[in-house]
């Protein structure tokens, strides 16, 4: 009897689970289960920003949150729109790889990403 409820609690979970992501798509999410609340930016190619001078130096930032194409691009565009920086975001490994040519401090980067909807553990 008690296999007979749990299996029946779990189908009802399956199905409604099954049921948010349909109406999600059908309402025009371009993804499901991101902080943005499927809001995110477009997934198409971001174009390599520039930076204006050499790069002096390099962070890599660990990001949790992150679980598709367009939750990296919304992080890359957060931390592209800081001056001196430039960001390469990879969500299956939950980092981004920062570059940048001027000194800028950690709360800055951090901040970006956190705007975003998305948490950082840690920079490097």
């Amino acid at each position: 009897m008690a296999d007979i409820i749990a299996l029946i609690v779990i189908a009802a979970i399956v199905a409604a689970a099954v049921a948010y992501m349909v109406k999600a798509k059908k309402s025009g999410a371009k993804c499901i289960g991101c902080p943005a609340g499927g809001s995110c930016p477009s997934g198409g190619k971001m174009p390599k920003k520039h930076l204006d001078g050499r790069v002096i130096g390099r962070k890599t930032m660990r990001i949790s949150g992150m679980h598709c194409q367009h939750c990296a691009v919304a992080v890359t565009q957060a931390l592209n729109q800081i001056d001196g920086v430039r960001a390469e975001v990879d969500p299956v490994k939950g980092r981004a790889n920062i570059a940048f040519d001027r000194q800028i401090d950690e709360d800055i980067l951090k901040s970006a990403v956190e705007k975003a909807g998305y948490h950082v553990t840690g920079i490097s």
